[in-house]
């Protein structure tokens, strides 16, 4: 989910690059997503399959934060987030559901309003843009972040997502001060929100391994242009859509 132009730094000889990582991270999100749909997560597979999951969501917000300091246009990369977050709500509550997100009953309009990933980066986007607007007082900023933490709870990666990228955005450009705010961060969250079955959710501890990948990461986009770029927004409701139709009508 970043977009950003080429960054000219040096690299450390550090071998991968913006785009390599995110594949990774699509390869981890179809394998964790797989899993939710056809094994059981209390499974030896289950648990190894959703712990390879659990780096895709960190990798996502650390490249939201990079892509804010690199695009050319912020407002058309908030945009463009918004659209796909639209567009992948209505395969992400098909494939968790099996319905449709918006059903008309005897004239009756319901709504399903839980969102996808995208949905709670682009939240996250306009946290960065709002803790940035110097404009505005330093209470509203806080307060418009209070707002926007409240809004990530019908998304995916609730909350999390939103601390991740502040926190990435925070120390950008000093990746040790950003792996201790993120595992730090990390295990309060973990701790606070899954701790009355944390046993059962042990697995959430994965996200740690997202520090892996991002750690060499050389600070360049990598080869694959536009290719790249859109297959990140497509590949994520494309696949949504394909698994509910599997979950729900194949098998």
């Amino acid at each position: 989910m970043e977009e950003h132009t080429e960054i000219i730094e040096n690299s450390g000889g550090k071998p991968l690059t913006s785009n390599a990582i995110k594949y990774i991270a699509t390869v981890a999100m179809l394998i964790d997503h797989i899993a939710w749909c056809f094994v059981d997560t209390s499974s030896m597979l289950g648990q190894i399959m959703h712990i390879i999951g659990r780096i895709t969501a960190p990798i996502m917000c650390y490249f939201i934060a990079e892509g804010y300091h690199y695009t050319k246009n912020v407002k058309m990369y908030l945009l463009r987030l918004g659209i796909f977050a639209l567009i992948s709500w209505f395969p992400f509550v098909y494939m968790e559901y099996g319905t449709l997100a918006v059903n008309i009953t005897d004239g009756q309009i319901s709504l399903n309003p839980v969102q996808g990933v995208i949905y709670t980066l682009f939240l996250g986007l306009i946290a960065l843009i709002s803790v940035h607007n110097e404009t505005v007082p330093k209470p509203i900023r806080g307060f418009i972040v209070l707002i926007i933490c409240g809004l990530s709870i019908i998304g995916d990666w609730p909350l999390f997502a939103i601390v991740w990228i502040l926190l990435f955005d925070k120390f950008h450009g000093d990746f040790k001060k950003q792996a201790i705010a993120f595992a730090a961060s990390s295990v309060i969250l973990i701790v606070l929100i899954f701790g009355k079955n944390l046993t059962d959710s042990l697995f959430q501890f994965g996200v740690l391994l997202a520090l892996i990948p991002l750690y060499f990461y050389n600070g360049k986009r990598g080869k694959g242009g536009s290719f790249c770029k859109w297959f990140f927004y497509i590949f994520y409701p494309l696949h949504l859509a394909i698994l509910g139709i599997l979950k729900y009508n194949i098998f």
